[in-house]
């Protein structure tokens, strides 16, 4: 009887919520037995067409429906793709939350911005000596390498086999201590069955080398050395190694730093207070108020923007429109972090903008491999260091989900033991092995401002039809109960058509707008909603053949109602004053 419960007990299941054939918005549930154990829980930033839109986190749903059941939020490293979306879960629900002690601080930031979550603060420390053992498994964790300090891959031991979670990571063998991975503790690791890995594919297909950080700080201190001028360093806030590679050579080369955002001077503050970020003399940063009082070859920008967006503050930058620095001749921007393949024509733009205004441009990725994520051999090494018998890819697009399916091949893990999931779907292992099994409900869940969740793919299309072709307004009274329009109908647009130069368009419309309702009034039943769709229908029909768009079509119709006459009290005729007199 025992040994049934225990094969009954055994189950184990990977839900993916996030963070596959996209770039961030990382979020994953393992499921042991009763117990669900979340691995991140992070943002993504909006594509271009979802206009608006400040950021993306995955849809809850599944996680609230099954809240009593969640063990804990397991975190690996401080950056918004792994942390950003954590307000927005714990707000309502009170789940303990595990990081190590520099993600746990930045964490703390991110859940203070939003009011809902801002008294949470079941929060616990660990580090890659801790393991916490739960009713159906163990989770323990690893170091591993990324772009910011205290990073952590996380193991969690279940009854069938260790599931694997790397997080964002690389290898250098060149870091230092607060970076270095433990390649000893991965090999221990795949000492014991590894049932499945969930590895970084967001590089998987460069096949060039990652250059060594340290080779990168040399880089950056050439870059400050040779340029006589004022430098702007565009870096992502939490990009902790960049910043101190940034700092040692404003040091070396007698510069101040200026930092500029409320973001930034947060997590250099928490990193220094952790003393995982040190500056070369106490002096070296210095108030954005004091920018005047030094010259132009005393100083570095570092610009990082809002929320880690440091493209559109150079672009502000450029165009003088940011609020306290404004590119001129002379100036060096260096971009000093790899961008994305989907942000190359933003930062073309940007470029283009930086030298209109007198200013030039290095970015890093044009002379060096930089990355702060696995690449081809990176990823090879790791599945023969821990020989997992499944392979998950997740955090990139397809393509880099695809490479690193190809990747896993050429060492020997057979194609139908490697899962290319999307969104939603549910790994489940039982005695045939790995398998989809049927799906979850997951998404986007977009932020617009202070609304969660309100913006879909309706209002996403109202916006982008705005965009595009602009609002036409039709506003019309009628007298209902006449069954008649009481006066002209009055258009206007707004991103249509320039109205000065289409009267004849407009005066058409308007002749149709009039037609329309007076049809409806005399033929049918009175219907607010299909008087309204009569009219779209009619215009869009109309403005499209002439013009080949689509505005929105709002149309306003007012109703004037029948005015009630009253009749005025009668007037008692007045009493002369002297009529008393003449009757005596």
């Amino acid at each position: 009887m025992v040994q049934k419960t225990q094969k009954t007990q055994d189950k184990v299941r990977v839900v993916i919520l996030g963070g596959v054939r996209e770039n961030g918005k990382n979020i994953y549930a393992v499921e042991v037995n009763s117990d669900i154990f979340i691995l991140d829980c992070g943002i993504k930033y909006p594509e271009n067409e979802m206009l608006g839109v400040d950021v993306v986190i995955p849809d809850f749903s599944y996680i609230e429906e099954n809240i009593d059941r969640v063990a804990g939020i397991f975190l690996t490293h401080g950056h918004a793709d792994a942390i950003g979306a954590l307000p927005y879960l714990i707000g309502n629900h009170d789940i303990p939350v595990f990081g190590s002690k520099l993600t746990v601080e930045l964490a703390k930031i991110t859940v203070k911005s939003v009011k809902a979550s801002r008294k949470f603060n079941n929060f616990h420390v660990i580090d890659e000596n801790t393991a916490i053992d739960f009713d159906a498994a163990t989770v323990s964790f690893f170091k591993t390498t990324h772009s910011i300090p205290e990073s952590l891959g996380v193991v969690i031991k279940t009854p069938v086999g260790q599931i694997v979670y790397t997080g964002d990571f690389k290898f250098d063998q060149a870091a230092s201590p607060l970076f270095q991975t433990d390649f000893a503790r991965l090999a221990q690791i795949g000492t014991e069955p590894v049932l499945a890995l969930l590895a970084d594919s967001a590089n998987a297909e460069s096949p060039y080398p990652n250059t060594s950080e340290s080779d990168i700080g040399k880089y950056v201190l050439e870059t400050f050395e040779y340029h006589s001028g004022r430098i702007i360093v565009a870096s992502v806030a939490s990009n902790i190694m960049r910043i101190q590679q940034v700092l040692d050579a404003a040091g070396k080369t007698g510069r101040k730093v200026i930092l500029t955002g409320r973001d930034l001077a947060k997590i250099v503050r928490t990193a220094l207070h952790l003393k995982l970020l040190r500056l070369p003399n106490p002096n070296i940063l210095v108030p954005v108020k004091d920018i005047k009082k030094y010259d132009d070859h005393q100083l570095v920008i570092l610009e990082t923007g809002r929320s880690g967006e440091p493209l559109k503050s150079l672009q502000k930058m450029a165009t003088n429109r940011h609020r306290t620095v404004h590119i001129h001749q002379g100036d060096l921007v260096f971009i000093s972090t790899t961008p994305s393949y989907a942000m190359e024509t933003t930062v073309a733009k940007t470029k283009d903008m930086i030298y209109r205004a007198g200013g030039e441009v290095k970015a890093i990725s044009d002379d060096l491999h930089a990355s702060g994520h696995a690449y081809r051999n990176d990823l090879q090494l790791l599945l023969n260091l821990v020989h997992p018998k499944y392979l998950i890819p997740i955090q990139g697009e397809y393509r880099s989900m695809n490479a690193h399916a190809e990747i896993a091949k050429q060492t020997g893990i057979p194609a139908d033991h490697i899962f290319l999931t999307k969104i939603g779907d549910v790994l489940s292992y039982d005695k045939s092995g790995m398998h989809l099994a049927q799906g979850v409900t997951a998404g986007n869940t977009m932020i617009d401002g202070l609304g969660v969740g309100d913006i879909g793919n309706i209002v996403l299309r109202d916006r982008k039809m705005l965009a595009d072709d602009g609002i036409f307004i039709a506003v019309v009274s009628i007298d209902r109960r006449k069954k008649i329009v009481v006066s002209a109908p009055k258009v206007t647009a707004r991103g249509f058509v320039y109205m000065k130069a289409n009267r004849d368009l407009m005066a058409e419309s308007a002749t149709i707008v009039k037609e329309t309702v007076q049809h409806d009034l005399d033929n049918k039943e009175m219907d607010w909603s299909n008087l309204k769709q009569n009219m779209r229908e009619k215009l869009s029909h109309f403005l499209f053949e002439q013009t080949k768009r689509h505005p929105v079509i709002l149309p306003v119709i007012m109703e004037v109602k029948p005015r009630r006459r009253l009749r005025a009290p009668e007037k008692k005729p007045a009493t002369p004053a002297n009529s008393v007199d003449k009757e005596k």
